[in-house]
């Protein structure tokens, strides 16, 4: 179970780096270029907890990663990403 979740994140960044390189011939500006990095931080972090989750086995250290996903997804959503 572990490797799929493995390759769903690898599968979600090569997506998103294809994305940024087909937006890579369009000019930013420094909003938008900060608003990215912003989402692709948010979106590491997000990978980060969820393995971190998979391998928890204190259920209140798990409660705090799945609230701390909970605040990742909603500040990612308040970027215009949507879960799939």
């Amino acid at each position: 179970m572990a490797r799929g979740w493995e390759s769903k994140s690898v599968e979600e960044q090569i997506e998103s780096a294809r994305s940024r390189e087909s937006g890579a011939r369009r000019r930013l500006t420094p909003e938008q270029a900060a608003e990215e990095r912003r989402r692709d931080s948010l979106l590491l972090q997000r990978t980060r907890v969820k393995r971190q989750i998979e391998a928890c086995r204190d259920g209140r250290y798990r409660k705090t990663l799945e609230d701390g996903l909970r605040y990742l997804e909603s500040q990612l959503a308040g970027l215009g990403w949507q879960p799939e």
